[in-house]
């Protein structure tokens, strides 16, 4: 009896331009984690109301949604490390007028410029990751979203000391141009080829052998590839929709759960918003767990779990009349949040085989049309109902997100399961 050799585990390699890749979404991170909390704070100092404030969300969309088509021309002509670097002078630009902005509209300009550079940042970096790791792209994937809101973790700390010894946001987020130029410098030393990596293997955890079509169930070659491409199609605007509830839960909770808990607890502007920090805290550690976890898990499955966690957290967090268990809830929720944004884009990615780049676009233009409608739509309802009552749309977002974890990845296996048909009739991989 010949003795059948076990498959080489999947291992994730940290390379030099890994590390490189990574330092973007520590850039994004600490952005991100300092600046969403200090909307709050910015409406009051520009004397806005909380749906103006919620205007930042939308001009973080607007940017998103403008580089969203031309990040991956911009890789094809000038390669990853040059898209990169100029993303990260672009970055540090948009920061310098965001912080020294006296009105809404140079605010928004300042965001606006900023989202821009960032969104090409981290879809060149994201990208560039899923190429480089293959199968193991979700463990790169969700390790480096636990570095960016590892590091991140310290933002919404900084910006309640900084108000608290009378100096305001503007400090604490204008430490982001640094980390942006910082990031460019080690961009100049990655390699020139950095956009042509090997494309990765369809995630195996996608393909159910007991699915599989049989070869003489497969009709002709046409409408098998129309099937195939059917299925396929189906099955990203599912994942789709989960990166859609990723990133509106993310951004709605980090732009309006400060004044959430200073109206349901009495807790000060700056220990309100250095509370965040637990929801920081919560999505950084999940995503170290996650990331090794989804090489031995399907992803999809830890996916639609981490909605349903999102929503206990959400439960305790809105039920808080203390800070202390406002905290609570925000780092279960955290917990739930972290796992969510990096598995379904790394599943996404993995899907998309030889379109990493547009697949990549997509989420992108998803992503900042929720960034743009999930803050400026809870803070309208704030407005109008008080932040209490707004933050009823969490858990409906959240449930949205688990049904499209769970039927996403049906019409992906279906997908798979006919080309796997028509390769064991002999017919040539579909591409």
């Amino acid at each position: 009896m010949t003795a059948t050799a076990e498959p080489a585990p999947i291992r994730l390699v940290r390379d030099r331009p890994t590390l490189s890749l990574y330092s973007y979404f520590v850039v994004w991170g600490w952005l991100l984690y300092s600046f969403s909390p200090s909307v709050p704070l910015l409406a009051d100092e520009l004397g806005v109301t909380k749906a103006q404030g919620g205007l930042h969300g939308t001009a973080f969309a607007a940017g998103a949604i403008l580089v969203a088509r031309i990040t991956p021309r911009l890789v094809d002509r000038y390669g990853r490390r040059a898209t990169l670097v100029g993303a990260g002078v672009l970055i540090a630009v948009g920061t310098i007028v965001l912080v020294t902005g006296p009105i809404l509209a140079w605010t928004l300009t300042g965001v606006f410029i900023l989202a821009a550079g960032g969104n090409v940042a981290v879809s060149a970096a994201q990208a560039g990751l899923s190429l480089r790791h293959g199968r193991a792209s979700s463990a790169a994937v969700t390790e480096a979203n636990g570095v960016g809101s590892g590091v991140g973790l310290l933002g919404p700390l900084a910006v309640g000391a900084c108000v608290a010894a009378g100096w305001g946001w503007r400090p604490a987020v204008a430490a982001t141009a640094v980390l942006a130029i910082g990031s460019a410098l080690l961009a100049l030393r990655l390699p020139s080829d950095a956009r042509d990596h090997a494309v990765p293997a369809p995630d195996p955890a996608l393909v159910d052998p007991a699915e599989a079509v049989p070869a003489e169930a497969v009709p002709a070659d046409a409408i098998a590839l129309d099937a195939a491409d059917r299925e396929s199609a189906v099955a990203t605007r599912w994942f789709l929709v989960a990166i859609v509830a990723a990133i509106a839960l993310e951004n709605a909770t980090t732009f309006w759960s400060t004044d959430l808990i200073r109206q349901q607890t009495g807790a000060g502007a700056g220990i309100a918003t250095a509370a965040t920090a637990g929801l920081v805290a919560g999505m950084t550690v999940i995503r170290f767990v996650v990331g090794p976890l989804s090489l031995r898990i399907e992803p999809a499955r830890l996916l639609a779990a981490s909605f349903l966690v999102a929503v206990v957290g959400w439960a305790i967090l809105w039920t808080a009349t203390e800070t202390p268990v406002a905290l609570t809830g925000l780092v279960i929720a955290g917990i739930g949040y972290g796992a969510q944004y990096p598995l379904s884009i790394s599943i996404l990615l993995s899907a998309a085989r030889r379109s990493t780049d547009r697949a990549q676009a997509n989420a992108t233009l998803a992503g900042g049309a929720a960034i743009g409608v999930a803050p400026y739509v809870l803070g309208a309802l704030a407005d109008s109902f008080g932040a209490h009552t707004a933050f009823l749309v969490i858990p409906v977002v959240a449930l949205m997100g688990a049904a499209a974890a769970v039927v996403g990845p049906v019409a992906a296996r279906r997908a798979s399961a006919l080309r796997t048909a028509r390769l064991l009739a002999g017919s040539s991989p579909v591409v």
